[in-house]
């Protein structure tokens, strides 16, 4: 057996928002701004450890059948997050920022701001961030698909889809914190042999030393992928 020490690629699926407001009797609002402050400590300390990236599972296609006041309240906390997010990254060192999900949807002043981001962070060189807004697993391989028919290939191959996904096409590790034990539609494609590493801690209460137990656990395990 194969024991893979290094991570390159990780998903962290942020879940557990809304069930940490309730055990405290809080609106699920507070429960995604606690999420925030989180995912701002996570991604650097993701970006301190060295990985070459890390997917951020924040807003999926399905979550805009949410209630609109808990999909404003998520929308406000990104709009905030992305006007901080450049003396934000510089705190964070050399990373770079990535957003990946469907445009559509987005409102106008978002999609400045996540451009502008990425413009700025587009020289760094360090751990690649990818936040996942509006996103699905499902919609980003037929993204995928349909951008090689346009190009006019007939016969499409692993590889090409794997060119032209959003994120690198082989994930190594998946944290899912909330006691949750599935993929919720999160980069199907990516994670065709990666490990799978779940904690019954909601997100908000998520702290570095769960990371790095997450990956301290992924190191100790023997990959195969698919060999004997």
């Amino acid at each position: 057996r194969q024991r893979q020490m290094c991570i390159r690629d990780s998903g962290i699926i942020m879940d557990g928002n809304g069930r940490w407001a309730k055990k405290r009797a809080l609106p699920r609002s507070a429960g995604h701004k606690a999420g925030a402050e989180v995912f701002r400590t996570i991604s650097k300390e993701c970006g301190r450890l060295g990985l070459e990236s890390a997917t951020f599972y924040a807003f999926s296609t399905e979550n805009w059948k949410r209630p609109k006041e808990e999909v404003d309240a998520i929308m406000r906390l990104f709009k905030d997050y992305l006007l901080e997010a450049k003396s934000d990254i510089t705190a964070a060192g050399d990373m770079k920022m990535k957003f990946i999900g469907e445009r559509d949807g987005m409102s106008k002043e978002l999609l400045e701001l996540m451009d502008e981001a990425e413009e700025d962070t587009s020289e760094h060189c360090g751990t690649t961030i990818y936040l996942a807004v509006n996103y699905g697993g499902r919609l980003e391989i037929c993204d995928a698909v349909n951008k090689l028919i346009a190009e006019g290939k007939t016969n499409i191959t692993e590889k090409d889809i794997s060119d032209n996904i959003f994120t690198p096409p082989e994930c190594d590790l998946i944290i899912r914190p909330s006691g949750e034990q599935r993929l919720s539609n999160f980069m199907l494609w990516q994670v065709s042999y990666a490990e799978m590493w779940f904690t019954d801690k909601l997100w908000p209460d998520f702290k570095p030393a769960d990371l790095h137990k997450a990956i301290i656990d992924f190191q100790n395990r023997g990959r195969r992928f698919g060999g004997v």
